[in-house]
């Protein structure tokens, strides 16, 4: 699985430097943090009606589409999915109330 994410994270990085007109992530990275949150919102909702409508091809689609709009922000923000991975390794195994608590100290 991070194979994918690895290199959908390199052609992200790759089009910062593409122009805008060509590419549609270069777009929002010239549009910056609130176009790409904006989009990030919007697959939210879309994968919270897939949801409601049960099928689970749309919510496979739609998260697909979350989770590519969440790579673009955190290539925005230079944060590698490896830190991401890293987090989730970290959290592994340890209970989800305790791993709260524990932001909470």
């Amino acid at each position: 699985m991070d194979e994918i994410l690895i290199k959908l994270e390199q052609i992200l990085e790759q089009r910062k430097s593409a122009k805008a007109d060509k590419s549609y992530v270069s777009s929002l990275y010239n549009k910056g943090t609130d176009e790409i949150l904006k989009k990030i919102s919007e697959e939210s909702a879309e994968v919270i009606m897939a949801t409601k409508d049960g099928s689970n091809d749309k919510i496979i689609y739609e998260i697909a589409d979350l989770w590519f709009h969440t790579l673009v922000l955190l290539r925005f923000k230079k944060i590698k999915v490896e830190q991401i991975t890293n987090e989730l390794s970290r959290r592994f195994g340890l209970s989800g109330l305790k791993e709260k608590a524990n932001r909470n100290n």
